[in-house]
């Protein structure tokens, strides 16, 4: 599908002034209201093609795959047997998981009308939902052939890359960057570039065929200083000595240790061994290369928040958290880990300071280009 993005937010057609509203209120995130707006216009605009298909791309995005099929439904009593209708019933039928049905569908799809990218474009994607990777490179291309486009270009290195081509994806990726018509696009497409650094740096393994620190660390940049199994979960202490041993071999000083949320007895061995202050966080200073520490992510603490983008943006220091729930890899703000957690439970992994280290180094890592030597 398009995504909301790839359109102007203000056309000047008719029929495209007709969407402006309901791709606002898309691009803001108001799902549920551009929604309404969307079906407001296909009341008066039953046969307006883009607002059927971003209607569609809505639902799928915001995981209502039963609607989005509603919807293709819809699309088929308007255009009949048609390969647009078919093709957003074979794209619903693939978010449902109905794989095989939804390339059946996507193939008379393409009988109706071969020279149409988006039915090739779908059945690359339900191909590669499939696990038929072939398959769904060659109808990529098709698609690109028949309609240069970035999100087909995205989707080729989301595949290449799953089956560890690497410099493959890379080269999908940045032509992905090249042919973007909005930021919002470019912006995607670099932030798979990145993810397809980290991946390229445990070549020639697969991305499946990664241990789950690892895989963390490629998808999200944050380093977890244990990725090896273990017989035990790792206590506090032992976290905090791995991540002292990190700091130490990459020469990183840390001019305060800045701690969130309870006091803990880790949080002073830490600044005892790094030599640096331990403060509450009214005395943070972005300039003093500072360390936040807290026991997990505390995603409902302004505190941890403004902290974190403060060293972000002023390019000094780190945030480190002992524990992270696996389940959620999206926006930790933490740019180290020490161990994920199943259910709020440590899972049974030991430290490995040395990877953590050459991870830390990698170029596409969160904390890379930080200054880490406090005055």
């Amino acid at each position: 599908m398009r995504t909301t993005a790839e359109y102007e937010l203000f056309p000047d057609a008719p029929s495209e002034r007709a969407l402006a509203r309901a791709r606002w209120l898309a691009r803001e995130g108001r799902v549920t209201e551009a929604a309404d707006a969307y079906r407001e216009v296909l009341a008066s605009h039953p046969l307006l093609k883009p607002c059927w298909a971003e209607y569609f791309e809505l639902l799928r995005r915001g995981g209502r795959a039963a609607d989005a099929l509603r919807v293709a439904e819809g699309a088929a009593a308007q255009f009949g047997e048609s390969a647009f209708a078919l093709t957003l019933k074979g794209a619903a039928l693939t978010e449902l998981g109905r794989y095989r049905e939804a390339l059946a569908v996507l193939d008379r799809a393409v009988e109706s009308d071969p020279d149409l990218a988006l039915v090739w474009h779908e059945l690359g994607y339900a191909a590669y939902r499939l696990g038929d990777g072939n398959r769904a490179l060659l109808a990529l291309d098709r698609a690109f052939a028949l309609e240069p486009h970035t999100e087909t270009l995205r989707l080729r290195g989301r595949i290449l890359r799953d089956a560890g081509r690497y410099q493959a994806a890379e080269v999908a990726f940045e032509g992905a960057a090249q042919a973007a018509e909005h930021g919002e696009q470019r912006e995607e497409a670099e932030r798979e570039i990145a993810t397809t650094r980290r991946y390229g740096f445990y070549a020639p393994r697969r991305p499946d065929q990664l241990s789950p620190a690892e895989r963390w660390f490629a998808d999200t940049g944050t380093v977890v200083l244990t990725p090896d199994a273990g017989p035990v979960a790792p206590s506090d202490a032992v976290l905090v000595k791995a991540f002292f041993e990190v700091a130490r071999d990459s020469g990183w000083r840390f001019g305060q240790v800045v701690a969130l949320g309870p006091l803990r007895p880790a949080w002073e061995d830490l600044a005892r061994a790094l030599d640096a202050p331990l403060v509450a966080r009214t005395a943070f200073d972005p300039e003093a290369t500072p360390l936040v520490v807290a026991e997990r992510p505390l995603a409902a603490d302004a505190s941890w928040v403004q902290l974190g983008a403060a060293v972000r943006e002023h390019g000094s220091g780190l945030t480190f958290v002992l524990e992270h729930p696996a389940e959620d890899p999206a926006q930790t703000g933490a740019d180290v880990i020490g161990v994920l957690t199943d259910a709020g439970e440590r899972r049974l992994r030991m430290p490995n300071p040395a990877h953590a280290m050459s991870e830390a180094q990698h170029p596409a890592a969160r904390c890379a280009g930080r200054r880490l030597h406090a005055a």
